[in-house]
Protein backbone atom coordinates (compact mmCIF):
# COMPACT_ATOMS: atom_id res chain seq x y z
CA UNK A 1 0.00 0.00 0.00
CA UNK A 2 1.24 3.51 -0.79
CA UNK A 3 0.47 6.44 1.50
CA UNK A 4 0.47 10.17 0.91
CA UNK A 5 0.04 12.68 3.72
CA UNK A 6 -1.11 16.25 3.21
CA UNK A 7 -2.79 19.13 5.00
CA UNK A 8 0.10 20.55 6.96
CA UNK A 9 0.89 24.23 7.18
CA UNK A 10 1.77 27.18 9.37
CA UNK A 11 -0.77 28.09 12.05
CA UNK A 12 -0.86 30.13 15.23
CA UNK A 13 -1.10 28.44 18.59
CA UNK A 14 -4.67 27.63 19.56
CA UNK A 15 -5.80 27.05 15.99
CA UNK A 16 -6.65 23.82 14.18
CA UNK A 17 -5.49 21.76 11.23
CA UNK A 18 -6.72 18.57 9.63
CA UNK A 19 -4.22 16.20 8.09
CA UNK A 20 -5.18 13.59 5.51
CA UNK A 21 -3.48 10.33 4.62
CA UNK A 22 -4.61 8.97 1.27
CA UNK A 23 -3.82 5.36 0.46
CA UNK A 24 -3.69 3.40 -2.74
CA UNK A 25 -4.49 -0.28 -2.85
CA UNK A 26 -7.64 -2.30 -2.42
CA UNK A 27 -6.59 -3.74 0.95
CA UNK A 28 -6.33 -0.43 2.80
CA UNK A 29 -9.25 -1.34 5.06
CA UNK A 30 -7.33 -4.32 6.41
CA UNK A 31 -4.53 -2.16 7.88
CA UNK A 32 -4.27 -0.24 11.10
CA UNK A 33 -3.04 3.28 10.46
CA UNK A 34 -1.06 5.60 12.68
CA UNK A 35 0.30 9.11 12.73
CA UNK A 36 3.80 9.83 13.96
CA UNK A 37 5.65 13.13 14.13
CA UNK A 38 9.26 14.18 14.18
CA UNK A 39 10.56 17.50 15.45
CA UNK A 40 14.00 18.78 14.41
CA UNK A 41 16.73 16.94 16.28
CA UNK A 42 14.30 14.52 17.90
CA UNK A 43 13.23 10.97 17.27
CA UNK A 44 10.01 10.15 15.49
CA UNK A 45 7.23 9.78 18.06
CA UNK A 46 3.83 8.18 18.12
CA UNK A 47 0.79 10.45 17.94
CA UNK A 48 -2.32 8.33 17.30
CA UNK A 49 -3.51 5.10 15.74
CA UNK A 50 -6.80 3.69 14.48
CA UNK A 51 -7.96 0.13 13.90
CA UNK A 52 -9.11 -1.42 10.64
CA UNK A 53 -12.76 -0.63 11.28
CA UNK A 54 -12.17 2.70 12.94
CA UNK A 55 -13.77 1.62 16.19
CA UNK A 56 -10.47 1.44 18.07
CA UNK A 57 -8.18 4.42 18.67
CA UNK A 58 -5.17 5.20 20.85
CA UNK A 59 -3.47 8.53 21.47
CA UNK A 60 -0.23 9.76 22.93
CA UNK A 61 -0.79 11.49 26.26
CA UNK A 62 0.54 14.73 24.82
CA UNK A 63 -2.31 14.99 22.30
CA UNK A 64 -5.16 13.25 24.10
CA UNK A 65 -8.24 15.45 24.17
CA UNK A 66 -6.90 17.75 21.44
CA UNK A 67 -6.35 15.44 18.46
CA UNK A 68 -8.81 13.05 16.86
CA UNK A 69 -8.03 10.28 14.37
CA UNK A 70 -10.66 8.90 12.02
CA UNK A 71 -10.87 6.99 8.76
CA UNK A 72 -13.11 6.62 5.74
CA UNK A 73 -12.35 3.26 4.13
CA UNK A 74 -14.61 4.04 1.18
CA UNK A 75 -12.23 6.91 0.36
CA UNK A 76 -9.07 5.07 1.45
CA UNK A 77 -8.27 8.00 3.72
CA UNK A 78 -7.33 8.51 7.34
CA UNK A 79 -7.61 11.91 9.00
CA UNK A 80 -5.98 13.59 11.97
CA UNK A 81 -7.91 16.57 13.29
CA UNK A 82 -5.67 18.69 15.47
CA UNK A 83 -7.26 21.28 17.75
CA UNK A 84 -5.75 23.70 20.26
CA UNK A 85 -2.38 23.40 18.59
CA UNK A 86 0.74 24.25 20.59
CA UNK A 87 4.24 25.21 19.44
CA UNK A 88 5.47 21.83 20.70
CA UNK A 89 3.23 20.14 18.12
CA UNK A 90 5.55 21.44 15.41
CA UNK A 91 7.16 18.77 13.27
CA UNK A 92 6.85 16.61 10.21
CA UNK A 93 3.80 14.38 10.48
CA UNK A 94 3.92 10.94 8.91
CA UNK A 95 1.16 8.40 8.39
CA UNK A 96 1.94 4.71 8.49
CA UNK A 97 0.07 1.45 7.95
CA UNK A 98 0.59 -1.91 9.57
CA UNK A 99 -1.02 -5.23 10.38
CA UNK A 100 -1.19 -4.86 14.16
CA UNK A 101 -3.49 -2.38 15.85
CA UNK A 102 -2.13 -0.53 18.84
CA UNK A 103 1.55 -0.41 17.99
CA UNK A 104 3.24 2.75 19.28
CA UNK A 105 6.68 2.27 17.77
CA UNK A 106 7.85 2.82 14.21
CA UNK A 107 8.73 -0.85 13.92
CA UNK A 108 5.07 -1.76 14.06
CA UNK A 109 4.36 -0.24 10.66
CA UNK A 110 5.59 -1.48 7.30
CA UNK A 111 4.29 1.29 5.06
CA UNK A 112 5.03 5.00 5.39
CA UNK A 113 3.98 8.19 3.67
CA UNK A 114 6.36 11.03 2.84
CA UNK A 115 5.32 13.39 5.65
CA UNK A 116 3.71 16.80 5.84
CA UNK A 117 5.14 19.77 7.77
CA UNK A 118 3.16 21.31 10.61
CA UNK A 119 4.48 24.52 12.15
CA UNK A 120 2.75 26.14 15.10
CA UNK A 121 3.81 29.66 15.98
CA UNK A 122 3.43 31.15 19.44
Amino acid sequence: VQLQACGGGLVQAGNSLRLSCAASGRTFSSYAVAWFRQAPGKEREFVATISWTGRGTHYADSVKGRFSISRDNAKNTVYLKMNSLKPEDTGIYYCAAGNVFGARTTGGYAYWGQGTQVTVSS
